[in-house]
């Protein structure tokens, strides 16, 4: 064959690749947000697999084996009672709280108008409706854009939250049907490796999924009681932040201790001292004992890779993604640990090499 044939032969067959991953990436860009749904499910059946396998096996001495799709069904419907239960003793006096909250706002705003006429920090009072109306107005199509906007986005959350259950039921289900198929096309010398490194994976996401609730309840508890009996009012409120904070890494915690201190300082500022003085005990007793304890030596990831995970991470995808930062550094780290130690030889292969 000429060289000039092969030359143009190897330029088409190098743009038609390079087209290929171009619209493949675009495509998986364009997929972005299904495909982060996926991820979150795949996350899910990981965490919950090695607890599914157990109540699947159950005892030695039954003969009988648990049907898979009973043992998923069991953990879900004992989380859905859980948060039934918390609902039950939660939500009445949060809503009382919320509701107080909401009603001694105008009060709290007067006394800070007030604090600030006082040191020429402004210049005369304006009431709640003065500023509802000075507030920018739209014309009223945008308004109804907005209100539907926002049950547009409800109604993709809760599609989201139905379809994140869903999918992780079949992955549970079909686990190990579609393991057993993806092998097939790794090598037969590889695939010993491969499930060794996928048990690794799932072990690392089920302990960090685990560490997540552990921290979450055990911050919630901490707080609950803490701000309860330093008479903090609507202490079930911060409470629930502080637990829905722990779940979100470095920022969270924040969050959840300034709203408390804000609340607090409604009160008195000895008082928001005092409740900022307490949280700052709990960040303490959360990165010194609890986090080493629970994420670090059960996920093994590094506090180096964990704030490069969570930066990255929430570059990406926001608050989601400094959520999953953790899990995703974690099967990265299993990826690394099993290619590493594919290309490195042997401790019999260097002595061979050295004589």
């Amino acid at each position: 064959m000429p060289s000039d044939q092969l030359y143009t032969r190897r330029m088409f067959k190098t743009v038609f690749t390079v087209a290929g991953v171009a619209a493949l990436m675009a495509a998986l860009w364009a997929a972005r947000e299904a495909l982060l749904l996926v991820y979150i499910s795949a996350l899910i059946a990981m965490g919950f697999s090695p607890l599914v396998g157990l109540i699947e096996r159950g005892p030695k001495e039954r003969r009988h084996a648990t049907p898979r799709w009973f043992a998923i069904l069991a953990i879900y419907l004992f989380v859905i009672s859980i948060f039934v239960f918390v609902a039950l003793l939660v939500v009445p006096p949060l809503v009382a709280q919320a509701t107080a909250l909401w009603a001694m706002i105008p009060a709290e705003l007067d006394r800070l108008q007030k604090f600030l006429i006082r040191y020429k920090l402004l210049g005369r009072r304006i009431t709640l409706a003065e500023a509802v109306q000075s507030a920018p107005t739209g014309s009223s199509a945008n308004a109804v854009g907005t209100v539907l906007g926002a049950l547009s986005s409800f109604a993709g959350g809760v599609f989201g939250i139905v379809t994140v259950l869903i999918l992780s039921f079949y992955l549970l289900l079909e686990a190990g049907a579609m393991f057993q198929y993806v092998i097939r096309f790794v090598p037969a010398g590889r695939r010993a490796d491969v499930a060794t490194a996928a048990q690794d994976a799932v072990a690392k996401v089920s302990a960090w999924l685990r560490a997540q609730v552990t921290l979450a309840g055990v911050m919630g508890t901490f707080a609950a009681v803490g701000l309860g009996l330093l008479g903090v009012p609507y202490f079930y409120v911060l409470a629930l932040v502080a637990a829905v904070g722990e779940t979100i890494p470095i920022i969270g915690p924040i969050i959840g201790g300034v709203t408390a201190v804000v609340v607090a300082l409604t009160v008195s500022p000895q008082l928001a001292l005092a409740v900022g003085v307490y949280f700052l005990v709990l960040h303490q007793l959360e990165a010194n004992i609890l986090v080493p304890k629970i994420m670090e030596r059960r996920v093994g990831v590094s506090p180096v890779v964990v704030i490069i995970a969570l930066l990255i991470g929430g570059a990406l995808s926001g608050i989601i993604g400094a959520i999953l930062a953790i899990p995703t550094a974690a099967i990265i780290s299993v990826i690394i640990e099993d290619v590493a130690a594919q290309t490195s030889p042997s401790p019999l292969a260097r002595a061979d090499h050295r004589e």
